[in-house]
């Protein structure tokens, strides 16, 4: 599956990274916003409630803002993650991290992705849905939980083979 090719102000690692890579290669300025989400939206209630007081306990609703809040810092802070995979923002460090891990992969002879169960044709379908589909967690969150091999990149720079030359070896 071809990638569209779109230029970026840093090197693109991969175009649709699986959500362990994501969550692992977060920043603790990552985990400061999810934090900060987490105990900012029972904070603004609370905030309301002295504001305009309602007289009723808000027990419910702060547990639920903490919740409601939880979830959105979380996929705000993959969604700041996997822009730096995309290479829309500074990611010198996952880029780093990224050829250790991939070329280590490599020189043990593991496939650079995982292997993966399913057919072709639905690792296929499972990377065109979820290829920046955290540009639309408002609408759909969904994140990329299968191993295929679409990421946009050359398997070369970690040192992979082409598949000629491994074959006349």
């Amino acid at each position: 599956m071809p990638i569209k090719e779109v230029e970026t102000p840093y090197p693109r690692i991969d175009a649709d990274p699986h959500a362990s890579r994501v969550v692992r290669y977060m920043r603790p300025s990552d985990y400061a916003v999810w934090a900060g989400a987490t105990a900012g939206v029972p904070a603004v209630l609370h905030l309301w409630e002295m504001a305009d007081p309602t007289k009723v306990s808000l027990k419910t609703p702060v547990r639920l803002g903490g919740f409601l809040g939880f979830i959105g810092g979380f996929m705000l802070a993959y969604q700041r993650s996997s822009a730096r995979f995309w290479g829309w923002s500074e990611n010198k460090r996952e880029e780093e991290l990224d050829f250790k891990e991939l070329s280590q992969r490599a020189s043990e002879g593991k496939p650079l992705y995982g292997t993966s169960q399913q057919p072709e044709w639905v690792q296929h379908a499972a990377a065109a849905n979820s290829t920046f589909s955290q540009l639309k967690f408002s609408a759909l969150p969904m994140f990329n939980i299968v191993n295929h091999n679409h990421h946009g990149t050359d398997p070369a720079k970690y040192g992979v083979q082409p598949k000629e030359t491994t074959e006349d070896s």
